[in-house]
């Protein structure tokens, strides 16, 4: 059987970014034995060639178990990495690397944001497809808590959000996963 790749930020094991995109397939009704995910780790393990992941894959072509890849990357901020940071650094990038690897012909790119802002990552994602009341409530007590650390303010900005809304983690029926639900359809084509 013929696969699809998602490399994504984060570990193998069970993060925020596997299972949401575990969920959306699942809500799509695609089939998810026909998916590898590819646990990237860091943003930054996306623009290294050399990186195991991409040797993987690069075998997997050739020998034509898998036949398309989607890469998930966080936007995150310009002012915080000018180089990767931001969704158009981060988009050029994946391109220059996606193009050094000879992956052109096999890859989509989904880079997770707040749509409005083109920042931020899949918090923000989360963030923005809630309706505003809730998402005062969130922000509200993120302010007063004052969190500092980045990694902190992600986890707890998300073990906040499952806490709230327990029955319903992720409104996929907002306009805001339409792009990502477009990009999972077509590497299931």
């Amino acid at each position: 059987m013929v696969k699809v790749a998602i490399l994504h930020e984060g570990n193998a094991k069970k993060t925020h970014d596997n299972e949401l995109l575990t969920l959306l397939i699942q809500e799509l009704e695609l089939d998810s034995d026909k998916v590898e995910f590819y646990a990237m780790n860091s943003k930054s393990n996306f623009f290294k060639s050399e990186h195991p992941s991409y040797k993987n894959l690069k075998k997997s072509i050739e020998n034509e178990e898998i036949n398309k890849l989607l890469f998930v990357v966080d936007a995150d901020y310009e002012q915080n990495d000018k180089k990767y940071g931001g969704y158009q650094n981060t988009e050029n990038a994946l391109k220059n690397i996606i193009a050094e690897l000879g992956f052109k012909d096999y890859s989509d790119i989904y880079i997770v944001c707040d749509p409005k802002t083109k920042e931020g990552y899949l918090e923000s994602l989360i963030l923005s497809s809630i309706p505003p009341q809730h998402k005062n409530c969130i922000q509200d007590f993120l302010s007063c808590s004052e969190f500092k650390s980045k990694d902190n303010h992600k986890s707890i900005l998300n073990q906040i959000y499952k806490i709230a809304y327990p029955n319903k983690p992720y409104d996929f029926s907002h306009q805001n996963f339409d792009k990502l639900k477009q990009k999972l359809r077509d590497l299931f084509k």
